[in-house]
């Protein structure tokens, strides 16, 4: 099978279109690089550089790479420049991402698996998050990739596009070639493991005084190697619908910043600061559903693994990749 992987240059579409080349899948990246980075293109894989916003440019790309299926990563994902900018966050992630769909159905594409987020459900009713749960998005970023879920189904019902929408919760670790790189960083681990490198003075912690065992928020961690296998089930015929990605666990910040301490060996200063408004004491997912129809597992749950893999990468790349 042919995959045509858009944001392959990302963090989590670099690792991805790895997994997918491991496969055996024959894969197309496609990437503007304003976000990705040329040198996280799997050299197995062909690149095209180009914006759906581009006159004719992702109907021409798709037409020429002819894909069975499309992996959609593409994205701006940042929470807080949403609220500040959300005519970006609209345009890229929905009217872009329209564009992207339509030149799928004009080329007979049959599978499209969406890179979603947590973050169309809002502050969640209940503990662990299911799939059926309402969704009420506080934020312009989570409102866009609504948006587009919906689009999809709507897709599906009238032009019989097969989809599947992963939700992430907190992505994180590296395989042994990739890991994360953001020109703007807002990341726990990443962050915090910039301070063990010696790049930062200290970490910040938002918020102590959460209704939580040590103060700080809870969240689901999950590795991007796991992320990527069930992005490889996915393209499965027939598997179709929304699906939580997550470990089913929690980690506080504290539990983060020392599992960071043990993995580095390195003492990290962290400087504690107010809550950010809109920030849930506790995020963790029910991915139960993903594992009973697609049969996917985690294979790295552990906290200490998935930073240990991040750490052994941000070694090796101090300063990410360089360009």
């Amino acid at each position: 099978m042919n995959i045509f992987v858009t944001g392959g240059a990302g963090y989590i579409g670099s690792i991805c279109a790895e997994a997918l080349l491991e496969a055996g899948y024959a894969v197309t990246v496609y990437d503007d690089l304003s976000e990705g980075h040329r040198s996280a293109v799997d050299r197995r894989a062909r690149f095209v550089q180009g914006r759906p916003d581009e006159a004719g440019h992702i109907f021409n790309a798709i037409q020429e790479a002819r894909p069975d299926a499309i992996m959609h990563f593409a994205a701006n994902a940042l929470v807080g420049e949403s609220m500040t900018n959300p005519r970006k966050y609209f345009h890229n992630n929905v009217v872009n991402g329209l564009k992207l769909l339509d030149a799928a159905v004009e080329a007979g594409v049959k599978k499209f698996v969406f890179s979603s987020t947590c973050a169309t459900y809002g502050p969640p009713e209940r503990l662990p998050m299911t799939e059926d749960l309402p969704q009420r998005p506080i934020n312009p970023y989570g409102e866009s990739k609504l948006m587009f879920e919906k689009v999809l189904s709507w897709y599906q019902r009238i032009y019989g596009l097969e989809f599947i929408a992963f939700r992430y919760f907190n992505a994180a670790g590296a395989s042994e070639r990739f890991g994360e790189h953001h020109r703007i960083e807002t990341h726990l681990i990443p962050n915090v493991l910039k301070v063990a490198l010696g790049q930062k003075p200290h970490c910040e912690i938002y918020g102590t005084d959460y209704p939580t065992p040590d103060g700080t928020c809870i969240r689901d961690y999950i590795h991007v190697r796991d992320l990527a296998r069930a992005h490889i089930l996915g393209l499965t015929p027939g598997r179709q619908g929304f699906y939580n990605l997550g470990n089913g666990d929690g980690y506080s910040v504290r539990q983060v910043l020392q599992t960071c301490e043990k993995v580095t060996g390195k003492t990290i200063p962290a400087l504690e600061k107010p809550r950010r408004p809109g920030d849930p004491p506790r995020l963790i997912a029910s991915a139960a559903r993903a594992m009973e129809d697609l049969g996917w597992q985690p294979e790295c749950p552990r906290l200490e693994d998935i930073v240990a893999s991040a750490w052994a990468w941000h070694q090796r790349h101090p300063q990410g990749y360089p360009d």
